[in-house]
């Protein structure tokens, strides 16, 4: 019992209990996370259908590579990155058309006073982005990463980052001053 509540408390020992083949543990390290796979998916795809659909499969390739994971840390990195890959990789092999978002999810999106209106044409517009913008200003913007940290978990230079995050936001601005 002591072991159980001494796992809860310490991220990197819930990850060890997993590794180890402890079920609950596993089941703790995803709900801790879900929400965070869940709303980079939700704001990739504006689908929640196809968000739940990749979390699902980021959490089974979890369970997959379990044993490869080092820490706490390279956990959250490991999630973000192949959420990331997964949801560009279903896009190009679907060639979806994203369906905008009818309402704010509360998992993904939390703001004191909103502005209803601006926010869900934010949403319909970061849709419809090209995949490399989108993913970029997700991770940027809704998971609060900061450029070095987005090229890491995308595979690509630096430069490039910041590049799609420039064209992204040019992009957004023109189309909502277009309104």
């Amino acid at each position: 019992m002591t072991a159980i509540i001494e796992a809860a408390g310490d991220p990197d020992e819930t990850l060890r209990s997993a590794q180890r083949g402890d079920h609950d543990a596993f089941s703790r390290l995803i709900d801790e996370h879900e929400a965070m796979v869940f709303s980079i998916a939700l704001h990739f795809f504006g689908d929640r259908d196809r968000a739940d659909e990749i979390a699902q499969d980021v959490f089974v390739r979890l369970y997959r590579s379990l044993a490869a994971i080092e820490s706490s840390s390279h956990l959250v990195f490991w999630l973000r990155q192949v959420t990331s890959r997964r949801c560009i990789d279903e896009k190009r092999r679907f060639r979806l058309r994203a369906v905008p978002l009818d309402e704010a999810d509360a998992r993904a999106v939390e703001s004191p006073e909103p502005d209803l209106l601006l926010e869900r044409r934010l949403r319909e517009l970061v849709v419809e982005l090209p995949d490399a913008q989108r993913i970029a200003i997700t991770l940027r913007y809704q998971e609060d990463l900061d450029p070095a940290e987005i090229c890491r978990i995308l595979g690509i230079p630096l430069r490039t980052v910041k590049s799609h995050l420039y064209r992204a936001l040019q992009a957004l601005r023109k189309k909502l001053g277009d309104c």
